[in-house]
């Protein structure tokens, strides 16, 4: 029954723009489940469901995962408007942006997990990106480009 329920959830939330859980509550009882604010509140905290501004500027009910897509992109909108210039020697990538800067354009490198990078280190307006090695550099500079390009 609860996975049935959460299903139902998950079918509920990505079907409609759920902004509380007595709304959700609602939705579930419309489907046949019969259900408490404290089952609803389990369930929600169980499938890791956030609360995000949706496009029409509404806080809704979303799966995590959504809302960290959401992130991202919101992350690398900020990335390609801040990166000024790029240089690189060796297996180091360094990246000047604007003042200020440079600590959320190291975040969104972070958070993309590339495999080829091993780490960025930021400073006020400067990145400092650890490359795992020199023939990775090219791709890495190629990436970043098109995301700023974006």
């Amino acid at each position: 029954m609860k996975s049935a329920r959460q299903i139902a959830i998950l079918d509920i939330i990505a079907e409609n723009a759920i902004e509380t859980q007595e709304e959700l509550a609602d939705a579930l009882r419309a489907h046949g489940f019969q259900v408490t604010q404290a089952t609803v509140s389990r369930d929600i905290k169980e499938l890791r469901l956030v609360k995000a501004l949706s496009a029409d500027g509404v806080y809704r009910y979303v799966t995590s995962d959504k809302n960290e897509n959401s992130l991202n992109e919101r992350l690398i909108r900020m990335f390609s408007d801040t990166v000024i210039s790029i240089d690189h020697a060796y297996n180091q990538i360094v990246m000047k942006t604007l003042s200020a800067t440079a600590g959320i354009a190291a975040e969104t490198i972070d958070s993309l997990q590339w495999p080829e990078i091993l780490g960025t280190i930021a400073g006020e307006n400067t990145i400092l990106m650890i490359v795992r090695s020199v023939e990775d550099v090219q791709t890495v500079i190629d990436r970043i480009n098109a995301m700023i390009q974006r």
